[in-house]
């Protein structure tokens, strides 16, 4: 029983004890490990403890500058606001100031105003005693006085404006003249068109003169029939290779020389072939005479002008007025009465227009007694023209009144058309002999040297020798020719003499 009390007993004493140990163990180890965590914690909380004054450090550090920042913005906006105080404080007192010259200013001015009253008081006094005085002198009424004095006055202004009057109509009608001048010129100048003189002739070449025969034919038939169908005497005689075509109409002289050239080179000539050969010419000249007219009208930028009228403007190319070509003419009136219209300020289309048909009088069908202006200016009634464009066809030549200020223009340009040196055969000749004559007149006048005729014939120039004329005899030398031109010669326009006197030292060093 011991024994077994012993066995059982003794174990669990060990057990016993041995759990004892442990648990003692057990309290010393973990006293060991509170005691390094309470380090630990300790070494932590003093981490922790700096991090946060390292941490407030730099938070205040930065706190510091951002108050210092503010200080130094708040610093220098006070200086800003003593700095205006002390401008406000000198305006104030500017202000001040001025306000105190304003008030001296016033009682100034008030002062001065009591004395202009007295003196105005014053002077009405004088007044009214002068007046009295004059109407016991004179006496006349106050009302009579100035009755007779506003007379005076308008017998002196109504002298006054007859002289400004008679004044400035002068200076309007020499500035007048000088523009309308000014205007020409400029419009002769910006208009160069080369001239051809059209004959009444033309010339068919041919390659040998067997040719001839075949164009006379048996006993003449062909030269006959050739000459009936296109209107246009054909001249054979002995010029080698060539056939004269004559004809005041350039349309059949054109038909003529286009039939011939296609007889010849197709080489058969007969009477049938040859009637039918002039009348295919005839239709291709009337297709180009049209199309010769639209293509002016296009060139010069007219529209809507009625188809007749077209063809009016293409069968110009075919006519001529004292060899000058219609057509070209008319082209170069009308560019001048485009420009004209426009140094004017009027209607440039309605001048061009009107330039273009001025002379559709001149190439009628069918013969007429009318003068070409008139019988133009029906045309273009016919036609739907406006009667501004009208009017300036018939009035270009004074058959009748003209009515609107394109008219004028188309007369002007007309004649600078026309009269230009080599414009037209019958005065060419006749302006060389005009020019020849100015030179002459001023080179038999005392002193003269050289003289020279420019502008057209429309200025003459003169040198003068200056040991033998001075200024003054130079201003009568010029008005002396200007007499004998005006009384001697007859010429288009006016002629203006410029006297030109020139004196020259010349040496030589040698």
């Amino acid at each position: 029983m011991e024994t077994v009390l012993i066995s059982v007993i003794g174990p669990v004493v060990g057990f016993v004890a041995a759990w004892a140990i442990f648990k003692s163990l057990e309290k010393r180890k973990a006293s060991g490990i509170i005691q390094e965590a309470e380090k630990e914690g300790e070494n932590i909380k003093k981490d922790k403890i700096i991090q946060a004054r390292e941490k407030f450090i730099e938070l205040k550090a930065e706190h510091e500058k951002v108050i210092h920042k503010k200080e130094s913005k708040l610093n220098e906006r006070f200086d800003r606001l003593k700095e205006r105080e002390s401008k406000n404080s000198k305006q104030y007192e500017e202000i001040k100031r001025g306000l105190k010259e304003i008030d001296k200013r016033e009682q100034d001015i008030n002062r001065l105003r009591d004395l202009n009253e007295r003196k105005s008081q014053e002077l009405d006094k004088l007044h009214r005693k002068q007046v009295e005085q004059l109407e016991v002198i004179s006496g006349l009424t106050p009302e009579e006085a100035k009755e007779q004095m506003l007379e005076a006055l308008k017998d002196e202004a109504k002298t006054d404006a007859a002289a400004y009057i008679q004044t400035t109509m002068e200076e309007a009608r020499l500035t007048a003249n000088n523009e309308a001048r000014k205007i020409v010129v400029q419009t002769i100048q910006r208009v160069a068109t080369e001239q051809a003189i059209e004959n009444s002739v033309s010339v068919f070449n041919i390659e040998n003169d067997d040719v001839k025969g075949r164009i006379i034919g048996r006993e003449g038939r062909n030269i006959r029939a050739l000459e009936a169908a296109t209107g246009v005497e054909i001249i054979v005689d002995d010029t080698p290779e060539a056939i004269i075509l004559s004809c005041f109409d350039p349309v059949r002289r054109e038909v003529a020389r286009l039939s011939l050239h296609r007889l010849v080179s197709d080489g058969r000539i007969h009477p049938a072939r040859i009637e039918e050969v002039v009348n295919k010419t005839a239709k291709q000249i009337n297709d180009e005479i049209f199309e010769v007219g639209k293509r002016t009208t296009i060139d010069l930028g007219i529209h809507g002008l009625h188809p007749e009228l077209v063809k009016c403007v293409g069968r110009m190319r075919y006519r001529s007025s004292y060899g000058q070509n219609l057509l070209q003419h008319s082209r170069e009136v009308a560019n001048l009465c485009g420009i004209m219209a426009a140094e004017l300020g009027l209607n440039v289309k309605i001048a061009k227009r009107a330039g273009l048909l001025h002379d559709i009088g001149k190439v009628p069908q069918e013969e007429s007694e009318l003068p070409h202006a008139i019988l133009g200016m029906k045309w273009a009634e016919k036609y739907g023209e406006k009667p501004d464009v009208c009017n300036a066809i018939g009035a270009h030549h004074d058959e009748i009144e003209m009515t609107n200020l394109i008219s004028p223009i188309v007369q002007v340009c007309d004649g600078i058309s026309g009269a230009r040196p080599g414009a037209r055969k019958q005065i060419a000749e006749s302006y060389i002999q005009r020019l020849r004559d100015l030179e002459d007149l001023a080179l038999n006048q005392k002193g003269v040297t050289k003289a020279y005729a420019v502008q057209a014939g429309r200025e003459l120039r003169v040198l003068v020798d200056c040991e033998k004329v001075n200024d003054a005899e130079a201003a009568k030398l010029s008005f002396d020719i200007s007499q004998k031109i005006q009384t001697e010669m007859t010429y288009p326009g006016q002629v203006r003499i410029t006297v030109i006197r020139e004196m020259r030292a010349v040496n030589v060093a040698k």
